[in-house]
Parts: C-alpha cells; structure tokens; sequence
C-alpha cells in the first residue's frame, strides 16, 4: 500500500514550481545520453514541464512527453516552441493506459514516477509500457531510494520492489545508486534501473 493519500499533482503545478522541478533536465539522465545509452524514438512518461524530454530532443532525439497534469504539459509544450524544438510532443496522459498510444518506442525514461505508483498500480504499469516497447528496447527509471532517509519526498523503494515490478516481463540490466536532484539543490539517493524488454 502506498504511505499517505494520492498527491494533487495538478494542484501543485498550479500552485508554483514543484520541488521536483529544477529547471533542467536530471544529470542521471543528461550522462545517460552523454554515454550513448539512450537511442532512437524516447518514450519520457511522467514528463513533468519536460527539461529531460526537451534536453533529448535538442540531442536529435523524436521524444514523446506525457504526464497526467495540464498545466505541466502546458509549460512544457511553451518551452519546446520556445526552444525551436519540433522534436518533441507532449500530450495530457495516463501513464496506466500507454497503450492505447498505439505506438512503440525504442526507449522508455522514466524519471520520477515509478515511486508515486502503489503496490497494485506497479505491474500494472510494467505491463502498460511492454504495451509500447519491442524485446530488446531499454527503459530507464530513476526513483527515490529507500537509503535516502525518512521526511518529505516520494515513497521510497527498495531495490527488489523495481526487480519484481518487471519480473518477466523486463530484465533488469543494471541497478544502481544515483542521485536524485531538488530544486533546492540538494540530491534525494535514488536508483538509476536500466531494463531491458524481453
């Protein structure tokens, strides 16, 4: 079970910047396509306003942002014309429901969402994005850890709640301490999965 009611995701962008939001992509994310590990057609589902989509496409990435909230994909859906990016698309979604997107992607990043999920909603969701990925595609999830400390933030999640989320249905490749960065400027602990399709 989840530890506290569902966050009003929505009400919080309203409301101002989230802490979550930094105004620039993640810096797993950014070595992540420094490193080359990051390839064709992006899948970012719980884009937020769309720093590590955006940062993806200016690197010739097609990027496909989705997220639940309006006024999130409002915001980012400003910065890409801003940007002159035409490479990434954003759309009001429901990360339960990926495939009625009806399209496949080569990579699926996912930053920050797969701790907001209860217990029940998990292989929900791995099944959803199996729905939008080929054997062999990579998704990368960066989620609070459960070494960061007790306080506010996310649920955290233990390394073996990713592993059996995907269990046969996605390989987990690597799973790794990382950070997570704040708009305050401090970093949660985190884990940086890459899993792969089977």
């Amino acid at each position: 079970m989840s530890d506290g009611p569902p966050r009003d995701f929505e009400a919080t962008y309203r409301a101002g910047a989230p802490p979550w939001e930094i105004g620039r992509p993640q810096g797993e994310i950014v070595r992540l396509a420094e490193a080359g590990r990051i390839v064709g057609s992006v899948l970012d589902v719980g884009c937020g306003t769309g720093e590590n989509a955006l940062h993806l496409a200016a690197r010739g990435h097609a990027v496909m942002g989705l997220d639940g909230s309006e006024t999130a994909i409002a915001r980012a859906k400003e910065k890409a014309a801003a940007r002159g990016l035409a490479g990434a698309q954003f759309h009001v979604w429901d990360a339960l429901q990926l495939r009625r997107l009806r399209k496949s992607f080569d990579t699926v990043v996912d930053s920050g969402l797969f701790h907001v999920f209860a217990d029940e909603q998990r292989r929900a969701y791995a099944q959803e994005l199996a729905e939008v990925t080929a054997s062999g595609s990579d998704l990368f999830i960066l989620c609070w850890s459960d070494e960061e400390p007790p306080g506010p933030g996310p649920r955290r999640v233990a390394e073996h709640e990713i592993r059996d989320a995907f269990r046969s249905i996605f390989a987990v490749m690597d799973l790794e301490p990382a950070r997570f960065e704040k708009a305050d400027g401090t970093a949660a602990k985190a884990w940086l999965a890459r899993l792969t399709r089977i």
